[in-house]
């Protein structure tokens, strides 16, 4: 038994936000109430802490199978463990491609031997992400596929578009997209704009992703299928989505910590400023705060993407797109977010938990007899982050050194005490 004492115990599912205990026995939520005691539970002491329901990144890229020189399942999620999530969902863009049952298959008994926390494969939506025929969709459901997507690239045209959401609709399985209109966006390695223009690197205009946005839309509305916008950065995507949740379509959107933080201003001739979508503009980064706060956004995800230092230590035009985020995603938030007074915890919480959950059919609660999965964090602790520290394998990351309030204290999964502070 685990008796966590003296935490304040925020539910976004029950609105609960109040401080109590909670004890955990056999992998279960056994109480949560004042004052309760258990003579043989270990007893993990939560005060000023917030004890919350486990929280869940959408977006991650795990690199194994066949990327293992960058990541590793067990490493990434190590470092998944470390930022407070209990539960990844890593992108299929893996060598081979996640886009059979065979794959999935072997990514989840990969994960069960190795790793701390729960790992919810994403599928392929096109056989080898290729664009051109459908992939093994419902054989990977059953295999534990919780979505699918051709992430780091777009589903190529809207005619496949609409044939894998056809096929998904009555699966009941997300569709999940990159959106990028590869036609505007070729070559480019950063927003389109006046920074762009004065550091001399070709840049991508922010049509290219609300462009893509649009058509996915449209095609969501043809076909009634579920649709989620990964990693969207620009207000015109966000208004897509915001006239598309008025429609009453079942479109959802994530926004990564890395595009609510920094703008386009703050690209440099460093790599590890270089990412896909790009930082986009302060009047986008804006509007993605208002999105977030406004119950547009439905959830934050890192799009976590090591890459080998060796890939990443060569001119910003060659670099390969993509920088860590699992250990800087809660504190970032927290700083951007909560501590600005744009959102409050309860908000926080939800853009991590059940916001996620709902969007792949999960749950993501702290309830009586609901799985022990609880991440419990301060909002006050101050730390440096150091990207040397970390178990993952790569080190591109914009925030090393960086100084942070708040962070992860411990993460608990199935009642198991993965990380502690």
């Amino acid at each position: 038994m685990l008796l966590i004492k003296n935490g304040r115990v925020i539910d976004p599912v029950s609105k609960t936000d109040s401080h109590a205990d909670v004890l955990v026995d056999k992998g279960k939520i056994a109480k949560i109430g004042a004052g309760i005691s258990a003579a043989d539970a270990v007893v993990l002491d939560a005060a000023n802490c917030i004890v919350a329901p486990g929280f869940i990144d959408l977006h991650c890229h795990l690199r194994e199978p066949g990327g293992e020189i960058s990541e590793t399942i067990q490493s990434g999620t190590q470092s998944a463990a470390r930022g407070g999530f209990t539960a990844v969902c890593p992108m299929p863009n893996t060598h081979p491609v996640n886009d059979n049952a065979s794959v999935t298959r072997a990514i989840l008994e990969r994960a069960a031997a190795v790793s701390p926390v729960h790992v919810w494969p994403i599928g392929a939506a096109s056989k080898e992400s290729k664009g051109e025929q459908l992939s093994e969709i419902a054989a990977m459901q059953q295999a534990g596929a919780v979505a699918v997507t051709d992430d780091g690239k777009p589903i190529a045209n809207a005619r496949l578009l609409r044939q894998v959401m056809d096929y998904c609709r009555p699966l009941n399985v997300p569709v999940i997209d990159h959106c990028e209109d590869s036609s505007l966006a070729a070559g480019g390695v950063m927003r389109e704009g006046a920074h762009s223009i004065r550091l001399g690197l070709k840049g991508m205009p922010a049509a290219a992703e609300s462009i893509c946005v649009g058509r996915d839309v449209e095609v969501a509305s043809l076909t009634g299928a579920r649709l989620h916008i990964a990693h969207m950065s620009t207000r015109g995507s966000l208004e897509h989505v915001r006239a598309a949740k008025r429609r009453g379509l079942a479109v959802t959107c994530e926004v990564t910590p890395h595009h609510f933080t920094l703008i386009d201003e703050d690209v440099r001739y460093d790599s590890h400023f270089k990412m896909n979508p790009p930082l986009a503009s302060r009047e986008d980064r804006d509007a993605l705060l208002e999105g977030l706060a406004d119950g547009t956004v439905d959830a934050i995800a890192t799009d976590h993407a090591p890459h080998h230092p060796a890939s990443k230590d060569v001119e910003f035009d060659r670099a390969p797109f993509g920088i860590t985020g699992f250990e800087t995603a809660l504190a970032l938030a927290l700083e951007q977010l909560v501590h600005k007074n744009r959102v409050s915890l309860m908000r926080m919480v939800e853009l991590f938990t059940t916001g996620p959950a709902q969007i792949i059919g999960k749950e993501s609660k702290l309830q009586i007899g609901a799985p022990a999965d609880i991440t419990i964090f301060s909002t006050e602790r101050e730390w440096t982050y150091r990207a040397a520290e970390s178990p993952s394998l790569s080190r591109n990351t914009p925030f090393d050194g960086r100084k942070f309030r708040g962070g992860p204290v411990a993460t608990i999964v199935e009642g198991k005490i993965v990380y502690r502070n």
